[in-house]
């Protein structure tokens, strides 16, 4: 039965792919506003990549694979900005990150027929059951993985990003304070330190000089591109102000106050949190212990 379910499914998905081939959806207005920004989004990921000399190279099958999977979301209107978010922070490709999302599922479905041939092996029958449904778990289990991956380590990311962030926003306030103005305050902020962070701040004021633009235009299409809220909130903040030194200056201290404020009180609540987890453990291991110190004499009152 169970096999008759899989082969009409299996029939039933390839005849749907089959129409969907000959007689194609026609287009909606996300998708012909996909295709009236895809030079710009081409441009600004040139760009990105040139400001970027870390960016990943992707390159055979792999690159194949992402650009196709790339122009069938743009064709369908899938932005997956967060996504695309957490790997610009990463310094990542979006066609590579597609890839890899494709081909561990599929390379997971390609071994059903060594899993039915280890199986018979084990004296476990010829049964396509088992195998198959391994196989589609394990290949949902592949397609989620890399999800769960970027967002944990952009997640680790962003956290080092913002505290960079407030220690630049000291520096500009340090400059603001010598004298300067708040271009040339930035910049000379920017150049203090060799972190990764501190060079994407410094990259994007050195593109922002060449095409023309303000220092805080730059740090807020860098804030949005890597979805840091605090380099948004600065450019909102500087283009508003930025002609009254004073008046940038003490913003950007107080933002600088906030920002270590919240970073104080999030670590003292991962601290409890691990407080906790630690006084568990020991919980258990004293249960442990007693169940240790029990077990033999409750063996002998048993068996006696």
């Amino acid at each position: 039965m169970t096999a008759a379910l899989l082969a009409g499914a299996a029939f039933g998905l390839g005849l749907y792919a089959l129409v969907r081939a000959l007689f194609p959806a026609r287009p909606g207005l996300a998708a012909g506003l996909a295709a009236f920004d895809r030079a710009r989004a081409q441009e600004t990921a040139r760009r990105s990549e040139r400001a970027s000399p870390g960016m990943e190279e992707i390159g055979g099958l792999r690159a194949r694979v992402g650009r196709s999977l790339a122009r069938f979301y743009e064709s369908r209107g899938w932005e997956q900005r967060s996504v695309r978010a957490d790997l610009a922070l990463l310094e990542r490709s979006y066609e590579g990150f597609l890839a890899t999302k494709f081909l561990l599922p599929a390379a997971a479905l390609i071994f059903i027929p060594a899993l039915v041939g280890y199986t018979a092996l084990l004296g476990l029958g010829g049964s396509l059951t088992m195998p198959a449904w391994l196989g589609v778990l394990l290949a949902a289990f592949f397609f989620i993985l890399p999800d769960l991956q970027l967002r944990q380590e952009a997640a680790q990311r962003r956290r080092d990003f913002r505290h960079v962030v407030g220690a630049f926003l000291d520096l500009v306030s340090m400059n603001l304070a010598g004298g300067r103005g708040v271009p040339e305050a930035l910049m000379s902020a920017a150049q203090v330190g060799e972190g990764w962070a501190m060079i994407r701040i410094r990259e994007a004021l050195a593109n922002a000089r060449i095409t023309g633009q303000t220092p805080w235009q730059a740090l807020g299409r860098l804030g949005e591109e890597v979805n840091v809220a605090e380099l948004r909130d600065l450019s909102a903040a500087l283009t508003l102000v930025a002609d009254d030194g004073a008046k940038v200056r003490q913003s950007l201290s107080a933002r600088a106050a906030s920002m270590r404020s919240r970073e104080l009180s999030e670590l003292e609540g991962k601290a409890g949190e691990r407080s906790q987890s630690m006084l568990v453990a020991q919980l258990l291991f004293c249960f442990g212990f007693l169940v240790f110190l029990g077990f033999p004499a409750m063996i002998r009152i048993l068996v006696t």
